[in-house]
């Protein structure tokens, strides 16, 4: 018997050996600096570009190979790096290229490849021209500190084309992961989104509903998983989630609201984001209701915390004003559509209506900048559509309003729209129970100085008008 179970071991494990592929460069650009380690990029590690296990070696003819676990099967998308996406390959002229493919077969395979050049060597090594939007587009902080983390992060600013020329306006906040692909293509590592540019464009069309500033937050490098995920995935990190979405709530928007001419409810404020951007924009809107209004969600990788993901929204349903824009391909993986669409019916059956849910799937979609930077239009115009306040009683429209400074001390100023001169104003504590209650006109500011230490609701009443958003007293 013990030769028999012998026999079917070696087998299952001489199966395994023959089932593997392996990657082999047969040729990379001879300005690759000496002893830089080579690394494979894509739907095997969530897209980590310095992955230890997916790091090649040096074969003694000037090669590099790398063998791929038995366990990898079906159409894998990657690319190559030398250990960041600010040294992924690109095309001979140095410009960006679409993810590879390949699709692993039954049997052992051996796939040569060749990379024509490095993105950082172009251009003389660095000297890329910036494709952000002037001067529409810029880099609030190459540092922003971010005290949740302990860490600093580069943070970008997108304003709209009239922010300079109409000083008494203001405007909504849509905020953005992976700040690096959001603007410019010299800091992409697989292509650029174009948000400045779609943005404006929309604006000299005649869409002023459109005109939003947008804040952009580079991703963390090798921290990027464990900021994009509340729960530890086993296999790729996650974990410091809560801190990330704390940072942006308590820290970040705040800021963004002292700094600049915000519209500063909910309902004028929104997320987005792509892969684990899009898990991370869904949580985002699961824990800071009051904060968030819209969200944007392009391929998300539910899959990376998928339990705990769908068992907290459960515990905590989200705002039924919330708008949801979900978007994917059809064949980016066996689980994205199946995923995205049980969060839209989990959504749906929490409360939200169905006119709050968009769901798009795209034949042509992949896991990929191109795509998000060709949908992005379409999710930002269906998200930022004039919404309607609705409860038990009554249904009303959003009230364009800001409140600041939030961390409020002692007074709260009020700024309403230019044609509303008075407006109802109530604070709440988390029971919903009513704390403070006053009537100011615009320009007028409430005094909040006896309220206890802690997290309210501000809700904004003028007419047939409301907005809402989360007061936190210091």
């Amino acid at each position: 018997m013990n030769r028999f179970l012998l026999a079917a071991l070696l087998g299952l494990l001489a199966g395994s050996a023959r089932a593997q592929t392996t990657v082999r460069l047969t040729s990379i650009p001879a300005a690759t600096p000496a002893g830089a380690t080579l690394y494979l990029a894509g739907t095997v590690n969530n897209w980590t570009p310095n992955s230890a296990a997916h790091a090649f070696s040096r074969n003694p003819d000037g090669t590099y190979q790398l063998t791929l676990p038995a366990t990898v099967t079906g159409t894998i998308e990657f690319k190559f790096t030398r250990g960041s996406w600010a040294t992924v390959e690109a095309d001979a002229q140095f410009n960006d290229i679409g993810n590879r493919r390949y699709t692993i077969g039954s049997g052992p395979a051996t796939v040569e490849l060749q990379v024509a050049a490095w993105k950082d060597q172009g251009n003389g090594g660095g000297n890329c021209q910036s494709t952000a939007l002037q001067p529409n587009v810029q880099v609030l902080s190459t540092a922003f500190q971010m005290p949740q983390l302990g860490r600093t992060r580069r943070i970008w600013v997108y304003l709209p084309n009239d922010y300079a020329t109409a000083p008494a306006k203001r405007y909504p906040v849509l905020y953005m992961h992976d700040g690096q692909n959001v603007f410019d293509a010299c800091t992409s590592f697989s292509g650029e989104w174009g948000v400045d540019e779609t943005l404006s464009q929309l604006q000299q069309q005649g869409l002023d509903a459109t005109s939003s500033i947008v804040v952009a937050v580079d991703n963390g490098g090798a921290d990027r998983l464990n900021e994009l995920s509340p729960w530890n995935n086993p296999q790729y990190g996650g974990g410091q989630g809560d801190q990330y979405v704390d940072f942006l709530a308590q820290t970040l928007k705040p800021y963004i609201d002292q700094q600049y001419r915000t519209l500063t409810g909910r309902e004028y404020t929104g997320i987005a984001g792509s892969s684990m951007g899009g898990l991370i924009s869904t949580y985002a809107a699961l824990k800071y209701p009051q904060v968030y209004g819209r969200v944007g969600v392009f391929s998300p990788a539910f899959w990376f915390a998928q339990q705990p993901l769908f068992q907290y929204l459960r515990q905590h349903p989200a705002n039924p004003a919330t708008r949801f824009y979900f978007v994917s391909g059809t064949q980016e993986s066996q689980t994205m559509v199946p995923l995205m669409q049980a969060m839209r019916d989990s959504l749906a059956r929490g409360g939200v209506p169905a006119a709050n849910l968009s769901f798009n799937t795209k034949a042509d979609g992949q896991h990929a900048e191109w795509f998000w930077k060709r949908e992005f239009s379409a999710a930002y115009q269906w998200l930022m559509q004039p919404t309607v306040v609705t409860n038990a009683r009554t249904s009303r429209s959003a009230l364009a309003f800001s409140a600041y400074p939030n961390p409020a001390k002692d007074r709260l100023t009020l700024q309403l729209p230019a044609a509303t001169r008075e407006a109802r104003v109530e604070v709440l504590d988390l029971s919903g129970r009513t704390v403070l209650r006053d009537k100011l006109k615009a320009g007028a500011t409430l005094d909040v100085s006896r309220l206890a230490k802690g997290q309210y609701l501000l809700r904004v009443t003028a007419g047939r008008e409301q907005g809402t958003q989360a007061l936190v007293k210091e």
